[in-house]
């Protein structure tokens, strides 16, 4: 009978906790509602023209690579006003926040905060005020759109389960900012992370990603020809390096249209040639540079490695010596960009129930390269455009184009949606965590 006794108690504990679990964790139809209850509180006039505020602040004052101190001062300031706790500096202007319980798991959201080196053409209220800079490739919105993600985690904080990270990085065109912060070691405990990026090539409502690769593998390379110069009358007494770097261009583009597998897509581009400056005299020396492209790791040492090849030989058959540098110091060698399989089925889930299964698209991949490879290296990672094309607002010209524009209706969709994939992470893969056990930050 005692044993009876205790076997029933056994059991009605069981099922007292079982029905705790139940009753805390959320339903489908639960979850299915978060993106569309964020993308409501986002979308609230107060929410909305704080984003949009935030977002033509940092677009007035663009700032390059690793010296975004305004833009990172702004995101402290936005983060203490919000009480979120941080890192600063993390690769010398970035930011790290930290929202949740500061254990496991740790679900990370990325925005980078660089600008170009361009002169805006844009003629608006709040052009770059700054010379020969300008947000044209929408980081200023990526900003603004994870700033907004973090109002919208802090009023919704009781959904956490876990720890949300909040990545503001600096130096994404070509600096290899995420490099630098994975270095730190500040992203260590990290199971997942999640970047967007605005697009001007997809209509607005619409979002658009891929499972595997997404972006290639990229980097630079500078090389200086050197030959004998002298009179343009008298060719034949120099070893012209004008001449020997064009034999090289056009042998590089052989490396693509004779040597690389048509289905293995790869891209070699020589976009700098400097050399002269008199009509009737040949130069000592020619510069070249460019960048190179590839789909695998292995397709990529590949590339680099023929590229040396072609340019120091042929400089040679034109009598000519040659040096190739890529400069990885300054610009960094890029990774392919690799989206998790897991993680682009989460992401449709989220994404279908915030907009639509109709308007989340798959893409074909693309030759650009974006730094974010270097998270998804390091632990799962997903990227994903949010189309923000729209014809009544004005003619959306591509990134890099000193025609930018951002149609600031898109900020509040990218804050909830990134809100909402990283909340619904926690919630629904936390058993799947990796990181460290036991594991917690102590500013948390």
């Amino acid at each position: 009978m005692a044993l009876r006794c205790c076997l029933n108690l056994i059991l009605f504990s069981m099922c007292l906790c079982y029905a705790q679990f139940l009753c805390s964790s959320p339903i489908p139809e639960e979850l299915s509602q978060i993106p569309l209850n964020f993308l409501q509180y986002a979308k609230s006039p107060e929410v909305f023209d704080w984003m949009v505020d935030i977002r033509r602040k940092i677009h007035e004052n663009p700032e390059l690579g690793f010296e975004e101190f305004e833009t990172s001062k702004l995101v402290r300031a936005e983060l203490d006003r919000l009480g979120i706790s941080y890192e600063y500096p993390v690769a010398i202007t970035g930011v790290v926040g930290f929202i949740g319980t500061g254990n496991p798991p740790f679900v990370a959201i990325r925005a980078d905060m660089d600008a170009l080196a361009l002169q805006e053409g844009v003629a608006w209220e709040h052009k770059s005020k700054v010379p020969g800079k300008m947000h044209a490739c929408g980081h200023d919105a990526h900003v603004a759109m994870l700033l907004g993600a973090a109002k919208i985690l802090v009023e919704h904080r009781h959904l956490i389960q876990g720890t949300l990270v909040l990545v503001f990085q600096p130096a994404e065109e070509g600096g290899g900012g995420a490099k630098k912060m994975l270095e730190t070691g500040v992203l260590n405990n990290v199971d997942a992370i999640f970047g967007a990026h605005v697009s001007a090539k997809y209509p607005f409502g619409m979002v658009i990603s891929r499972p595997g690769p997404i972006l290639a593998a990229s980097g630079f390379f500078e090389a200086v020809i050197s030959g004998k110069g002298g009179h343009a009358a008298l060719p034949h007494h120099t070893f012209d390096p004008i001449l020997a770097a064009s034999n090289i261009i056009i042998s590089l583009q052989q490396l693509i249209s004779r040597e690389t597998d048509p289905l293995d897509s790869q891209v070699v581009t020589v976009a700098k040639f400097q050399g002269g400056d008199a009509f009737n005299v040949i130069p000592d020396s020619v510069t070249i540079g460019g960048t190179f492209r590839a789909f695998s790791k292995e397709s990529f040492i590949q590339l680099k490695h023929r590229i040396v090849e072609v340019i120091t030989k042929q400089a040679n058959v034109q009598r000519c010596n040659a040096t190739v540098e890529f400069n990885e110091d300054q610009k960094p060698f890029f990774p392919v960009t690799l989206n998790d399989q897991d993680l682009y089925e989460h992401f449709r889930a989220v994404a279908g129930d915030m907009l639509g299964s109709k308007n989340v698209l798959d893409m074909q991949p693309l030759m650009g390269a974006e730094d974010f490879a270097f998270y998804c290296e390091a632990f799962p990672g997903f990227f994903y455009f949010v189309g923000m094309k729209n014809e009544t607002v004005g003619k959306f010209e591509p990134g890099h184009s000193p025609y930018y524009i951002v149609n600031e209706d898109v900020i509040p969709y990218g804050a909830a949606l990134q809100a909402s994939i990283a909340t619904r992470y926690l919630l629904e893969y936390s058993p799947k965590s990796t990181s460290t056990k036991g594991y917690s930050r102590d500013e948390l």
